[in-house]
């Protein structure tokens, strides 16, 4: 499993409508998309949920590398990078992935956090992945992933929700669409 994510923050003033209907015209487009286990459509508002900006920022589980690089490389991206510039692309390794009983996403939360210098690696990643199983348990979780970039020892842990209080810290979006064609793919548990 592979997780990735990019970022477009918008002015203050910008009409989310128009992400909203751009969404509402695209997102099903990678509803049966190769390779691809899900994607969020997310968005931010600045001064909603605490929100200090506006943002679009997509979060996506892949279950195939070719997956991921037929979207980046294959045409699915160009679209975005044609009308508001290519942003950085973060990928993270996955190290965890659990289900939860919720059935439809309206929230996301992303919490990204350093590995700690000096622990074990083990110890670190054995943590991360029960933070996937504690979320993943939590009433109104629809699922719940954690992975690690190790070019910055980074961990983000990832949940949806169905409703805007989930018992964890992190950022919240709002989920706008969810494709999932592969998600009955991901890999259970931990990925080691």
């Amino acid at each position: 499993m592979l997780a990735m994510q990019y970022e477009l923050t918008l002015p203050a003033g910008y009409d989310m409508g128009i992400i909203r209907e751009r969404v509402a015209r695209r997102g099903h487009l990678l509803d049966g998309w190769d390779g691809l286990g899900l994607k969020a459509y997310l968005i931010r508002e600045r001064g909603l949920r605490g929100s200090p900006v506006n943002q679009y920022a997509p979060f996506y589980l892949w279950n195939t590398v070719g997956g991921m690089n037929s979207f980046l490389w294959g045409g699915g991206f160009q679209g975005l990078s044609d009308d508001f510039g290519r942003p950085s692309a973060r990928q993270w390794t996955g190290l965890a992935y659990e289900e939860g009983e919720g059935t439809q996403p309206r929230f996301a939360l992303r919490r990204r956090q350093p590995v700690p210098d000096g622990r074990l690696l083990a110890d670190a990643a054995e943590e991360a992945a029960g933070e996937a199983r504690r979320l993943a348990a939590q009433d109104g979780a629809l699922l719940a992933a954690t992975a690690v970039d190790t070019s910055r020892w980074e961990l983000v842990h990832f949940s949806l929700w169905e409703q805007d209080t989930p018992v964890a810290d992190g950022e919240m979006f709002e989920v706008l669409h969810l494709s999932a064609p592969g998600r009955d793919r991901l890999p259970r548990g931990r990925q080691w």
